[in-house]
């Protein structure tokens, strides 16, 4: 049998997760952009990685008379909401390691300058280098990068989804009622 409000949150599951991942390619929540990454590289910094990351983990889950998301991802609410890391020996680690990565593949030419591709990798290696030199137990601020939550879009894509089940409704008890 039809179920008008689970229909009504299949619906708003399917259409709200599709607004949460454009929020990915507008690299802002709605129309609010995210504040810009420290180190300028290409792609987004929550897309980074080749399998979707952060932006391919979001999910829906329909309860009685509700719709929850959210993520596998662990760093998935630091990024949403913000907030400050503390340093670990483990993080210092990773960031020698990257600094070395990217220290490696510079290339310099023959006047003992870099190259221009270096210039960005020599950026990199500095940043992770001085990530690398914070005291363990240091704070490390993640501004907030919201990609999901509440917004008047979200209000706006909630009322029309209503809407459209509503003229279902409305049309569906005219033909119950009609006399025969």
């Amino acid at each position: 049998m039809y179920n008008p409000v689970k229909q009504i949150l299949k619906d708003l599951s399917v259409g709200l997760l599709d607004e949460f991942d454009r929020n990915f390619e507008r690299k802002a929540f709605f129309d609010q952009p995210w504040p810009a990454r420290r180190l300028n590289t290409r792609g987004s910094l929550l897309v980074v990685r080749g399998g979707g990351g952060l932006r391919g983990s979001l999910r829906a889950q329909i309860n009685q008379n509700s719709i929850t998301f959210s993520s596998h991802q662990r760093h998935a609410a630091l990024h949403n909401e913000g907030g400050s890391i503390v340093v670990t020996e483990r993080m210092k680690r990773f960031f020698w390691a990257m600094h070395y990565r990217f220290a490696s593949r510079m290339r310099y030419r023959k006047d003992g300058k870099p190259g221009k591709k270096s210039l960005s990798l020599g950026e990199q290696a500095q940043y992770y280098q001085n990530l690398a030199l914070m005291r363990t137990g240091s704070s490390i601020n993640m501004p907030r990068r919201r990609f999901i939550g509440p917004h008047p879009q979200v209000d706006n894509i909630v009322r029309q989804v209503a809407d459209q089940h509503m003229q279902g409704i409305q049309t569906m008890l005219k033909q119950l009622l009609k006399p025969r």
